[in-house]
């Protein structure tokens, strides 16, 4: 299936937001060695994307927590029929009906996402002064070569990490020193926003109990970050700013999401009493709480606990009710003040 209409409309929206910077009066030439209009162009494009795709990722969160409340009757209904996979499925085709929880939609929006950043990435990568064709997708002999000649202090959008002295010679580059530094620094930036949009959601919903699902949660936190090392040497200027830009809009929609809409062992913890182990428990158990605690931010540190409140006592309670006989604590003992026989 053709992408077109996605390049057609991605192209739309960074051209507008351009008209806009210009229309404002951002000067189109360098401030600071920077093509500012381009850059915000490229920083809102981003923004924009993800706001319409907003409600698409409100509905996936929802439909997560509704399959997450669910697992408890899943386990129920895996033990009780054990070995009977066909009633096993239709008693949980069932159990989705009831509670009107559908599988599917944790991963459909996830899946509506994909194309669009593919366009995005298209879009920006083909931002290149060699491209045979610049007038596609809508943009103007001008607006294309304005484009592949603007730069981030004085290192041109198209270039990458990796590129060759011919290259950055090619693209107006007056130091390939300063391209490997400003490269080098937005690739950092973008395997670290990578790395937290990971741990955030795992330091508030905890690690998997399932080996498998374990595993990839460790290489979602540990292996995408790190393969962004290599690859976003590859990645032209332009591509790592929308990289960079969508790590940030995601960490700060997800630190949202997770308040609006907790987990299950959020949400368990939230409320002003709170089970606790029992003392030795986990020692007993072998194993560490999979959840987090509360009490820790998006770094880990610890957060300071709130003070122990002494419990009020109901002194109307241990009052004696009207009419009761005294109660002597030791019963047969002798008063104090009677007199000897």
């Amino acid at each position: 299936m053709s992408l077109d209409w996605i390049y057609y409309g991605i192209s739309w929206i960074l051209l507008r937001w351009h008209a806009l910077w210009d229309t404002i009066g951002i000067p189109e030439g360098r401030v600071l060695g920077t093509n500012w209009a381009w850059i915000l162009s490229i920083v809102f494009l981003v923004v924009t994307l993800r706001v319409i795709l907003f409600p698409v990722f409100v509905k996936q969160i929802k439909s997560q927590r509704a399959m997450q409340a669910l697992q408890p009757k899943v386990k129920e209904l895996q033990e009780k029929h054990k070995g009977d996979r066909e009633t096993l499925q239709k008693e949980m085709m069932e159990l989705y009906k009831v509670e009107k929880a559908n599988p599917l939609m944790g991963c459909l929006p996830m899946f509506l996402q994909i194309p669009v950043f593919l366009g995005l990435f298209h879009v920006l990568r083909r931002l290149n002064p060699e491209n045979p064709r610049p007038t596609l997708y809508g943009w103007t002999a001008d607006q294309f070569r304005d484009a592949t000649h603007s730069a981030l202090f004085t290192t041109p959008l198209p270039a990458k990490f990796g590129s060759t002295p011919a290259e950055l010679t090619q693209l107006g580059a007056h130091s390939g020193v300063t391209v490997k530094i400003i490269a080098g620094i937005l690739v950092l930036t973008m395997m670290a926003t990578t790395y937290l949009t990971s741990r955030q959601m795992i330091l508030k919903t905890g690690w998997a109990e399932d080996p498998q699902q374990k595993m990839i949660q460790r290489l979602m936190l540990y292996g995408i970050p790190l393969s962004l090392l290599v690859s976003g040497s590859l990645f032209p200027i332009g591509v790592v700013i929308y990289w960079v830009t969508n790590n940030m809009f995601s960490l700060a929609q997800q630190q949202w999401v997770l308040r609006k809409f907790p987990p299950p062992q959020m949400a368990g913890r939230s409320g002003g009493s709170t089970a606790r182990p029992a003392a030795g428990g986990a020692a007993k158990n072998g194993s560490k709480n999979p959840v987090q605690p509360a009490n820790r931010g998006l770094f880990g540190r610890k957060q300071a606990e709130p003070e122990a409140q002494t419990p009020v006592v109901d002194t109307k309670a241990l009052a004696p009710k009207p009419g009761a006989k005294p109660v002597n604590p030791k019963k047969g003992a002798r008063p104090a003040n009677k007199p000897k026989g």
